[in-house]
């Protein structure tokens, strides 16, 4: 992907934002204010437990084994949380005061597909399927507009982008990586054939050394982060972007592989920082994913699906060096469902408040746009600069 693609390259298409680590996809969105804000899906469900770590919570240890993240290793952001040592960057960024988490945070969505929790979180609503546009369109349309389109590079807009406004895209020529749950139901189909159980079993042995992605697939997260920062930081630029990572959905083999993938996006918004310049002190990234992982190793040095996870806050606007949480504890009984953190935050009134706060909208108009449906909650203490 280069800043400028030639016109034929273009496409008329939906609305919105968008980058992946595995696939560059790449949405803006064009509104006439010096704030920018960025949105980071985090697609396959990222482990929330091993990003920002509950060190000190009792069960931690015990529940994760020999996946559970060394806090002496790790860069501790305050007595009871330390950040994965793969995210250096972002560590940089806490300490300046750019950085925050929000822990034991989920959408509305309890049961664990990864399509439906993806479309309840981009979306907004409070079940898969209940509306057709996304949250982050709706946003677009809160703000105040200037001529020219938003700008989109994406082979499809994500349902968080589609609705009333209007871009132009740009797909570059990839395809998709195959995401786990495609990968265990072959695995099943395989194992009663012992032929091709083994050939699979072999195959699936090199994709973990590997690393778990086909490198020739795989976008230079640092040239990813360059090329958005190329959009945003230009004066009549965009102002919304979303980006889309996959790769988080760690059923096995997850201590290397979330290592890997919390390494990329690390230097993806190290890369933004750099491009954007003094832009960067205008600028908000939000970090979520569709739901959390369970609390417990499993037997494959993994992880399966969730529910409460960590949302992640950086930028120069953002009102770091926290950690917020009403933690509810990895105890048995305070367990959700006995299996995963219990969510004690909505991750869509959260989203609100984000977005109220960096464009100095209505919070209560904001929140009742983007996520309709949202129960009320405390808000929290203020996450962006005035």
């Amino acid at each position: 992907m280069t800043s400028s693609p030639s016109r034929r390259q273009f496409l008329a298409a939906g609305s919105g934002a968008l980058l992946t680590l595995a696939v560059p996809r790449v949405l803006y969105a064009q509104a006439a204010t010096d704030r920018r804000f960025v949105f980071v899906l985090q697609r396959g469900a990222a482990d929330g437990l091993d990003t920002v770590v509950p060190y000190a919570d009792p069960a931690y240890a015990a529940l994760r084994g020999a996946l559970a993240i060394d806090p002496a290793q790790a860069q501790r952001l305050d007595g009871s949380f330390a950040l994965h040592p793969a995210l250096a960057a972002l560590g940089r960024l806490w300490a300046q005061g750019q950085a925050l988490a929000v822990h034991a945070v989920a959408s509305p969505y309890r049961d664990r597909s990864h399509f439906d929790a993806q479309n309840v979180l981009e979306s907004g609503g409070a079940q898969p399927w209940q509306l057709r546009d996304g949250w982050m369109n709706r946003l677009v349309g809160l703000l105040p507009r200037r001529s020219g389109a938003a700008v989109a590079l994406a082979p499809t807009v994500p349902l968080a982008l589609r609705g009333a406004a209007d871009v132009v895209s740009y797909a570059p020529s990839a395809l998709p990586l195959p995401n786990e749950d495609l990968l265990q139901r072959v695995q099943q189909l395989y194992a009663p054939d012992a032929q091709l159980h083994g050939l699979w079993s072999a195959a699936m042995d090199a994709r973990a050394m590997a690393g778990g992605t086909d490198a020739r697939n795989r976008q230079d997260p640092v040239q990813l982060g360059r090329s958005a920062a190329t959009f945003l930081a230009a004066p009549d630029g965009p102002r919304l972007a979303m980006v889309e990572t996959g790769g988080w959905d760690t059923h096995s083999g997850q201590a290397g592989r979330l290592a890997n993938q919390l390494g990329a996006l690390d230097r993806l918004l190290d890369a933004l920082r750099d491009g954007l310049g003094a832009a960067w002190g205008q600028t908000v990234v939000l970090v979520a994913t569709e739901f959390g992982r369970t609390a417990a190793v499993n037997g494959t040095g993994g992880t399966d699906h969730g529910t409460g996870s960590v949302a992640l806050l950086a930028g120069g606007a953002v009102q770091g060096g926290r950690v917020l949480a009403d933690w509810p504890g990895l105890a048995p009984g305070a367990l959700y469902e006995g299996r995963d953190l219990q969510p004690t935050r909505g991750l869509d009134t959260l989203i609100a408040q984000v977005a109220a706060e960096t464009f100095g909208l209505d919070p209560e108009m904001a929140r009742r746009t983007l996520f309709p449906m949202a129960r009320r909650e405390r808000a929290l203490p203020r996450l962006v600069r005035a």
